[in-house]
């Protein structure tokens, strides 16, 4: 009796693994909406060391199409502040060029993601992977500097001589493609959430998210003591008779485009299903 008692225990344990397992099985992660917090980092002209010692607050959504447990398609949007000044830098001649600028940057991105490991949510032996990330998006951003207290647009003044023309430069735009290349990991909390971080890159196609890439024009070119002439070169503030902003006179590197970098924490939720049983 003992036996049969134990043998049908043994046969009903078994079952229910199985038909639990039948049941895992059956999960489909369809996709993830999510939302992140982190922080964002600008380099370029006025940072071409690439030091990493003004981060500034980033916020972004998104939501990922999962094909299998390996590869996803993500859409996402951010929102980032980067700025920078001349006076972090250890190079002299940028230290006497003083300039500075701030932005806002609104971006919408394309994203395919690569899982290292089979990601299952709900299962404890695949709830765990690292993943890449590459992409392409376009960002809008409006580089801006405060002069006596004063917030101003450095586009509208042209600088470097784009609102006269001058070499045949022309104002530039304030939307510009980037290319987020990164890493993450992934981790499973429960079925329906995930935990994120992730750091991506983004390569850009403009050189004047900060208003530096070229030459500077000289003061003469602006209106006496207007902003664009107290803007183009900020040097006489730190010593009025070594002003290194004269026409011709190196003011950026046009031919390396600026960059930024966006590191965050991410919360998401997953959509999923279930597939139908097999009549077998």
């Amino acid at each position: 009796m003992k036996i049969k008692t134990g043998v049908f225990c043994l046969f009903l344990i078994t079952a229910m693994a199985v038909k639990a397992q039948d049941q895992h099985n059956e999960y489909v992660q369809k996709g993830e909406f999510g939302i992140t917090v982190g922080a964002a980092h600008y380099f370029g002209d006025l940072n071409t060391r690439a030091s990493i010692n003004r981060p500034k607050p980033a916020l972004g959504l998104f939501f990922r199409k999962q094909f299998g447990n390996y590869v996803g398609l993500r859409l996402s949007a951010h929102f980032a502040q980067l700025g920078y000044s001349d006076t972090y830098s250890k190079n002299e001649y940028q230290k006497t060029r003083n300039l500075s600028f701030n932005s806002n940057i609104w971006e919408v991105a394309l994203q395919g993601d690569f899982n290292f490991f089979k990601f299952i949510p709900g299962d404890p032996y695949y709830g765990f992977t690292p993943y890449i990330t590459l992409g392409v998006g376009a960002f809008t951003y409006d580089p801006y500097a405060y002069l006596n207290g004063t917030k101003e647009y450095l586009r509208p003044l042209g600088t470097e001589g784009q609102q006269i023309g001058y070499n045949g430069r022309k104002p530039y735009s304030t939307i510009a493609v980037c290319i987020p290349l990164g890493v993450g990991i992934k981790y499973n909390i429960t079925d329906r959430l995930n935990l994120s971080f992730e750091i991506a890159h983004r390569f850009t196609t403009t050189d004047y998210l900060d208003d530096v890439s070229t030459t500077y024009i000289g003061a003469s070119r602006f209106a006496p003591n207007s902003a664009g002439a107290l803007l183009q070169d900020r040097s006489y503030e730190l010593d009025p008779d070594n002003v290194i902003g004269v026409e011709g006179r190196q003011r950026g590197w046009s031919k390396q485009k600026d960059q930024y970098i966006i590191a965050e924490i991410g919360l998401s939720l997953n959509i999923s299903s279930y597939k139908c049983p097999s009549a077998k």
